[in-house]
């Protein structure tokens, strides 16, 4: 009697997962690639409130993740790290009105590598000729490329600059050149920085032309639109912005 009282537990217990694991909401969230250490740590927290979802990350260049979607990607949940990629994908009716929503901000850096020697002091020293390769986001796909333009065009040091730009394709991709020594300096976001301390040195913060903030919205055609909704306002919860200044994002 015992053994098959705990074979029909087992049973019912393997059942009972299975069921779970059928009708978990699995929540497709794709977030700009400087928000990956923030949103890893965030997303499990929100699961352990949400019993039954499951968040599913996937991390690029803004531009990049707004084309998957217009290309049909299923996705519940875009954050961008500006305003202007998250704009375009208005403007093709992507996202669910009303959803939109600031959740983060943050600020441009300029880097080097911990053990360099170059006398780099501000952003206007990369005119330099001992600087020949600056690590920056493509301005033409990453918001952080077209960030750093602008403050070059601003401080009137683009055209010394770009011929020795080295173009990534995501911010993250920048963060690593620099921290491989493979550039002389770098432009980041200071979140960037901040978790590639031992390889990296921040030079001095790049003043904007305008203010860096990380908007979120809901995919016009999520099918848990519901939870995804959830997930944005968990990022503003006390909670999720707890997450986030953890890593250095400012509040929106």
């Amino acid at each position: 009697m015992k053994k098959l009282t705990s074979a029909r537990l087992l049973s019912s217990l393997v059942f009972s997962l299975a069921f779970g694991s059928v009708n978990a909401q699995e929540l497709m969230v794709s977030a700009a690639a400087s928000l990956t250490n923030a949103f890893k740590e965030l997303a499990p927290l929100f699961e352990a409130k949400h019993p039954g979802s499951k968040v599913l990350l996937n991390f690029a260049a803004s531009d990049a993740l707004v084309q998957q979607v217009a290309k049909g990607a299923p996705v519940d949940v875009l954050a961008c790290a500006d305003q202007e990629s998250m704009d375009r994908a208005e403007a093709q009716k992507l996202l669910t009105p009303g959803s939109r929503q600031n959740f983060a901000g943050n600020s441009l850096v300029l880097i080097v590598p911990t053990d360099s020697v170059l006398p780099l002091r501000t952003v206007a020293d990369l005119a330099q000729a001992s600087v020949t390769r600056i690590a920056m986001g493509n301005p033409a796909s990453v918001p952080a490329g077209r960030y750093t333009q602008q403050a070059l065009e601003q401080g009137k040091l683009w055209s010394a600059v770009q011929p020795k730009a080295i173009y990534a394709l995501s911010v993250r991709q920048s963060l690593d050149y620099v921290a491989r020594g493979e550039v002389d300096a770098g432009f980041v976001y200071n979140t960037d920085a901040a978790i590639q301390k031992t390889k990296v040195r921040v030079v001095s913060t790049v003043p904007s032309t305008v203010a860096i903030t990380y908007p979120a919205a809901v995919i016009a055609t999520s099918k848990h639109a519901v939870l995804a909704q959830q997930f944005i306002d968990y990022t503003l919860s006390p909670a999720g912005q707890a997450v986030l200044g953890q890593y250095g994002f400012m509040k929106p």
